[in-house]
């Protein structure tokens, strides 16, 4: 719903500042006071098309700011139009596209006159509309649909060329062969025989350097022989009691050293054919990793995925028949679907019309003719056609010339429907009636409004009567130029422009009396 509506510099509006409230606002005032350019503004903060002309003059841009809130969910809307340069669109503060904002728009409001972006014009929602209407469940087929996609997709993907499918299989297969011949024995692999190469290409530096130590900690090496020569001068005087138990325990692990680093010395081979294994084996593997990933893990998880999709394809016959007949069925069953709801949309389309120029009738157009055309193999082409008179072809709503005309058939529409977003506006919808007519239409209006929150531009007081709540606009010259005001009347205030619409005149005593009468009729 629409709370709120602020207006900068649009026309001939200066200020206006509009606190909207639920069921039906009814907008008046007289010709040129700008009632239009209020239908204008919602416009523009529903994505409609924004013209620098729009721009008071003297003013460097307009500004139209709207607050619309649904249940707990609230959007403030922007939307500023500078006289040079493009419009701008703010979206609770931040910027947006007009893509964006008429996205939102769709869902929040509804414009019924000479505008042209209305829902009900548009073909998807006229098919929603006669689904809607003769409670077509259209659910199966939407299934069925969704289902097909799925298969198509699956074969698509399964590939049906049986010659580029030969030659992933001779791809795979080659790799495949190649990680697995080479037999990885761990994601670790190389690391370890990186450790053993290095150990065997210094094999004979390795003993020398361990003999070199083995001949300084040895009992006859100097180390030892330096150890036992300090331990011979200390030993036996009591202040160094203590270090000689501490020299004692270090000849006792010099001598282990010395025993380890022989043990470890003799233990290490010098094998020239072993370490050429070892190199010719790690070239392997960096070949693998170089072609497969980063490391042994890589290629390995490689040789899994390249194992499944050889799986695949090899089995590409069996699952290419099953989805093929699976296809199949799913074509039989979506034909009749596809049938079923045809001809419930074919059934329901004179109902609706029926149903729609009744309300027409009341309407002043009594002689008007309302088509529904379904076509395509499930009647998913829908269009409503309308003969606005009789003995006219009847056309495409969109293509409906008169604004009056195509405004009351989008509310005899509703009042059919009942459903679409929750703010629905109407301009020009009481041209060129009066009369009974015109009380058919407020009486409309006002039933719509029992779901909807209703704003109507009007120049009838039949119809403002019916409102509850009713806006003036009004403009007045300020420092030579025109500008516009619009004030929320109260009851009084409403007598007497009930009374002006009446008789042109708000100070008639029969005009006020008859205002009077309309008012409290509407209430009622």
């Amino acid at each position: 719903m629409l709370t709120e509506l602020v207006v900068r510099d649009l026309g001939v509006i200066d200020e206006l500042s509009l606190v909207l409230g639920e069921g039906m606002t009814a907008v008046t005032g007289e010709t040129g006071a700008g009632k239009t350019l209020i239908v204008g503004a919602i416009d523009l903060l529903t994505g409609g098309r924004a013209d620098a002309s729009l721009v008071r003059p003297g003013a460097d841009e307009a500004e139209i700011e709207g607050r619309f809130v649904h249940g707990d969910e609230e959007l403030v809307v922007r939307r500023v139009i500078p006289r040079d340069g493009r419009s701008r669109v703010y979206l609770n503060g931040r910027l947006a596209t007009v893509a964006a904002l008429s996205e939102h728009g769709a869902d929040l409001v509804d414009l019924h006159g000479q505008h042209a972006h209305q829902s009900l014009l548009k073909g998807p929602v006229q098919r929603a509309a006669l689904d809607r209407f003769g409670a077509i469940d259209t659910s199966a087929l939407a299934e069925l649909l969704d289902d097909l996609r799925s298969v198509d997709a699956d074969l698509a993907e399964l590939g049906g060329d049986e010659r580029a499918r030969a030659r992933e299989i001779d791809l795979l297969q080659h790799q495949l062969d190649e990680i697995e011949a080479a037999g990885i024995t761990g994601p670790d692999e190389d690391e370890r025989l990186d450790r053993e190469e290095d150990l065997l290409a210094d094999a004979t530096a390795h003993r020398e350097a361990a003999a070199t130590t083995r001949s300084l900690l040895d009992a006859d090496g100097a180390a030892a022989g330096a150890l036992a020569q300090a331990l011979a001068a200390v030993e036996g005087r009591a202040p160094f009691d203590d270090l000689a138990v501490r020299l004692r325990s270090v000849m006792a692990e010099v001598s282990d050293l010395a025993a380890e680093v022989r043990d470890r010395a003799e233990g290490i081979d010098d094998d020239p054919e072993r370490l050429a294994t070892l190199r010719e084996r790690r070239a392997m593997l960096r070949e693998l990793r170089r072609k497969y990933g980063d490391d042994l893990a890589d290629a390995e998880a490689f040789a899994a995925e390249s194992a499944e999709r050889l799986a695949e394809l090899r089995s590409h016959d069996e699952r290419a028949a099953a989805l093929d007949a699976r296809r199949a069925e799913l074509l039989a069953r979506l034909d009749e679907e596809q049938a079923r709801v045809r001809a419930a949309r074919v059934a329901a389309a004179p109902r609706l019309a029926a149903a729609v120029e009744e309300h027409l009738a009341g309407l002043a157009m009594a002689g008007a003719r309302l088509e529904v055309e379904v076509e395509g193999v499930a009647g998913d082409d829908v269009v409503f056609l309308l003969a606005a008179n009789a003995g006219h072809d009847p056309q495409a709503l969109a293509k409906v010339a008169s604004g009056g005309e195509l405004a009351r058939t989008m509310l005899a529409l509703r009042l059919v429907l009942s459903a679409g977003p929750p703010t629905l506006v109407f301009d020009e919808v009481d041209a060129g009636i009066g009369g009974a007519a015109a009380t058919m239409v407020g009486s409309s209006l006002a039933a719509l409004a029992d779901t909807h929150q209703v704003l109507v531009v009007t120049h009838l007081a039949q119809v403002a009567a019916v409102a509850d709540h009713h806006v003036a606009i009004s403009k007045r010259a300020v420092g030579g130029e025109t500008v516009s005001a619009a004030t929320l009347l109260d009851r009084d205030s409403r007598v007497t422009e009930v009374s002006r619409m009446l008789s042109g005149s708000p100070d008639s005593d029969a005009a006020r009396e008859h205002a009077i009468e309309l008012l409290a009729a509407g209430r009622s």
